[in-house]
């Protein structure tokens, strides 16, 4: 039997962010035992892998209530999630420090062991999405499906707004961060104090890397990409973590029996084997600059937590592919005003 806390993962986490929390994240994710490899001074691009998958995972239950409320209901009746997952949105355009689109989580995720499965054209969203496996357990370490919005196929106003919000973006990364990047790729593993330096620099990439958009620029955005106005207040931020479950409509049921604010129908894929469905967007408080150079607040969509149930294509073998369909549809959970009741009066609110 593996001793948990005798891990070189449990031991990674426990450096970065401390016992309390890696307890929890222990207690609420499923970890695969080939992940639960013993300390030996080097950590691999699996496990190093697992620890940012695990702090992004916490990221989201922390920004979402309702990811919070599923998240302790699990883990009061003993039952672990299974992280799916995650999802992020990016711009095609000169993001200033920050290299443009894909290409800034790409240079992240490659080092790691993932790999690009499959691209998927958002043709309605005018974006592409892009699906990131893990090499070394692809159905066990939880994918990225990062997208990528295409501004030349909004109006010159669009385009304008997009360069002034994102233009300006910095690189979150360190150069000591890409060195060891470099040597993750070549070795696929890193020294134990490298691996604990690294983790807090690759988390800090799912974030917003630009100054607060003005206010005339966002409703600019807004008319034209909810997508891209989610973007302009939350940037990198994970848009929503994913908890692979049996069968996602008796959870949807069972969420709405507890009054929490889901999606209307679950999303099936062409194949029938992916099926999909989600909380609504947190309504979150951001900060934007007025005409006068001001800072004005106003409650906009925030992220959300997503449940999906995977079949098998072949025997032993899930089909961890995305579909356009899907994806298009669950992206609507950041494009309305869902859960915000209990905003402030006072704070005004974006029109979606």
């Amino acid at each position: 039997m593996k001793i948990l806390h005798e891990s070189t993962l449990w031991q990674l986490l426990d450096r970065v962010v401390g016992t309390v929390r890696t307890v929890r994240l222990f207690e609420a994710l499923t970890i695969h035992p080939g992940l639960l490899t013993p300390v030996t001074g080097r950590v691999s691009r699996a496990e190093l892998a697992q620890a940012l998958d695990m702090l992004l995972f916490e990221d989201v239950t922390r920004r979402v209530p309702m990811a919070a409320a599923y998240v302790g209901d699990a883990v009061r009746h003993g039952q672990k999630l299974v992280f799916d997952h995650g999802a992020l949105r990016t711009v095609a355009t000169d993001c200033g420090a920050l290299p443009g689109g894909h290409a800034a989580f790409a240079r992240i995720l490659e080092p790691l062991g993932f790999e690009l499965r499959d691209t998927y054209p958002l043709e309605k969203l005018a974006m592409t999405g892009r699906a990131y496996a893990h090499r070394d357990l692809p159905e066990h370490i939880a994918q990225f499906f990062v997208s990528e919005l295409h501004p030349e196929c909004f109006t010159d106003t669009f385009q304008m707004a997009v360069q002034r919000t994102v233009g300006g973006s910095r690189d979150p990364l360190p150069l000591s961060a890409k060195g060891l990047l470099a040597e993750l790729a070549e070795k696929h593993e890193l020294s134990f104090e490298d691996a604990a330096h690294l983790l807090p620099n690759l988390f800090g990439c799912f974030d917003r890397q630009h100054a607060e958009p003005t206010w005339a620029d966002y409703q600019a955005l807004l008319r034209e990409s909810k997508e891209m106005a989610w973007i302009a207040t939350e940037g990198n931020s994970f848009n929503h973590a994913t908890d692979r479950v049996a069968d996602v409509v008796a959870v949807a049921e069972r969420q709405r029996r507890l009054g929490r604010p889901m999606k209307d129908t679950v999303e099936v894929s062409r194949s029938g084997r992916v099926r999909q469905t989600a909380f609504r967007a947190a309504s979150v408080e951001r900060l934007f600059v007025g005409d006068d150079g001001s800072l004005r607040a106003a409650i906009v969509p925030g992220s959300f937590h997503e449940f999906i149930s995977r079949d098998e294509e072949r025997p032993g073998v899930l089909d961890l592919r995305f579909d356009a369909g899907n994806a298009t549809a669950i992206f609507k959970m950041t494009a309305n005003d869902a859960g915000r009741r209990d905003a402030d009066p006072g704070v005004e609110k974006a029109s979606v």
